[in-house]
């Protein structure tokens, strides 16, 4: 049976996976990650997409994009992928394929699911039992969106700008955020939703996606997530 047609819509949040074929590692020493910014901070000028948080593990990323045009996201990861396989056969003299198949995404409510899917983002090395903290992981968007350490690279995403008055106050408040604890099927939905190529937020945004296209989306993640409201965090 056919797979049906990535959902993609523009001005709206996307948490996108790519992994290496068969889960083989994509980076192999620190100038691969630096040359995998480039090529992020390159598609960017070309597709006019925001890039809100991004982790780069050993097999796979993880980036939250928003691409602005129909079509775009598609492009955008299209601009990266092919890029980043010449500068990987060029430099380590390989052939053949690098990545598995097409990437995995889903689109993510302009709300507090949108912070829920970063913190998901950034806190993945931790899961994985890579770092006991995301500030000791060195290749994500925690350094710039808890610790206030530039990185042009990123975008804020309207909830993180609605966390302070300051860099430094939406700094403090999303890094407390982070240390509280997470539901207990909060991971699990992000994923899901994402491998399915549905919806992050609310079942009645599910619904209103999911009407909009002609699909049945509902059902992946449900009920509201707690303390990430700046009228919930003791700033």
């Amino acid at each position: 049976m056919a797979r049906p047609p990535r959902l993609s819509l523009p001005s709206y949040p996307h948490h996108v996976i790519q992994r290496g074929n068969n889960r083989q590692p994509i980076f192999f020493e620190e100038r691969d990650y630096v040359v995998f910014k480039d090529c992020l901070r390159e598609a960017k000028r070309k597709c006019g997409t925001r890039l809100y948080a991004y982790v780069f593990m050993t097999n796979h990323v993880h980036l939250l994009l928003e691409p602005e045009q129909e079509g775009d996201l598609g492009r955008f990861m299209q601009s990266v992928g092919r890029r980043y396989v010449r500068y990987m056969n060029d430099t380590y003299e390989r052939t053949g394929t690098l990545w598995e198949g097409r990437f995995k995404s889903a689109v993510v409510s302009q709300d507090a699911y949108l912070i829920m899917c970063s913190r998901y983002i950034e806190l993945n090395p931790v899961r994985a039992g890579m770092v006991l903290h995301p500030r000791d992981y060195r290749w994500s968007s925690y350094h710039r969106r808890a610790l206030e350490r530039p990185d042009n690279l990123l975008d804020d995403d309207p909830w993180y700008a609605s966390l302070g008055n300051t860099a430094t106050e939406r700094a403090q408040v999303y890094a407390d955020w982070l240390e509280t604890s997470v539901s207990g099927n909060e991971w699990d939905q992000i994923r899901k939703a994402t491998q399915q190529g549905r919806v992050v937020g609310s079942d009645s945004f599910q619904e209103e996606i999911g009407s909009s296209v002609g699909r049945r989306l509902k059902g992946e993640t449900r009920g509201r997530p707690k303390g990430v409201g700046r009228s919930e965090i003791a700033l």
